[in-house]
């Protein structure tokens, strides 16, 4: 069941994400050479007690979860692809780093995710990332009242593989409002003019993933959680919470 949020919610749902917002702000601004991916994850846990916000991630447990995850911050780095949980890594000269944070605020939520390079880039990697907010741009163009949900997936989809990179499937993005999960699905590949109509007053999580040696394939690794490419090559990942609405796509956890 998808529900139709009003304007005033969606204001609301602008708070929880510019709450997320600063968060992503400030732990990209503190991943530097030699810094723990755990110290990412309390930057980003101190920008949420400032806020007096709260995480959907924390505790999160799907069904695919052989335990809640254990952070607020998901931490990808290089080969991971996203849901990366923090650890002790200290970061590496040419890390790519994919960041995804969650905030709840007033009983709404707010989803976003972004890739950088720490210290000296390769051009591949920031091909890669350049790749994946193309896709999210193109996303979020397609993202209109009348509109359907595969216009958005084609239109991601299209992006990448017209670059060249592999997309994990069965990942996408998704409906969020009062929960960070809720329908629609919205897949990042896909055929135009299929699936839901777009309305005013939904709000979609929309976040393409691309692999960059080209293929598809990906696994779990040993914490559950962490999803790796299968050929070892990097990956990055982008995703805003957008609002459909009459005047068109409404970014509410825009930087």
């Amino acid at each position: 069941m998808v529900e139709l949020k009003t304007d005033t919610s969606i204001d609301a749902m602008y708070e929880a994400g510019q709450v997320v917002a600063r968060a992503l702000t400030a732990a990209q601004k503190a991943a530097d050479v030699g810094v723990s991916l755990l110290e990412l994850d309390e930057v980003a846990h101190d920008v949420l007690r400032e806020a007096g916000a709260t995480s959907p991630f924390l505790g999160y447990r799907p069904s695919f979860a052989p335990t809640p995850f254990p952070a607020v911050l998901c931490v990808s780095v290089n080969d991971a692809i996203v849901h990366g949980v923090p650890t002790r890594y200290r970061l590496r000269d040419g890390d790519l780093v994919s960041l995804d944070f969650g905030a709840e605020l007033g009983g709404w939520v707010g989803d976003s995710a972004l890739s950088f390079v720490v210290g000296t880039p390769r051009q591949a990697d920031l091909r890669l990332i350049e790749t994946a907010e193309r896709a999210l741009a193109a996303g979020i163009e397609a993202a209109v009242v009348g509109n359907r949900i595969g216009d958005i997936a084609h239109a991601i989809g299209t992006v990448c593989r017209a670059a060249g990179y592999g997309i994990p499937d069965g990942f996408g993005g998704h409906g969020i409002g009062r929960r960070m999960h809720e329908d629609p699905g919205v897949p990042n590949e896909g055929r135009p003019g299929r699936g839901m109509r777009l309305r005013h007053g939904m709000v979609l999580a929309i976040e393409p993933m691309v692999i960059g040696g080209g293929t598809d394939g990906f696994h779990a690794a040993p914490d559950g959680w962490t999803l790796k490419t299968d050929d070892g090559s990097r990956a990055a990942h982008a995703e805003h919470t957008v609002a459909i609405t009459e005047s068109g796509p409404r970014i509410l956890t825009a930087r």
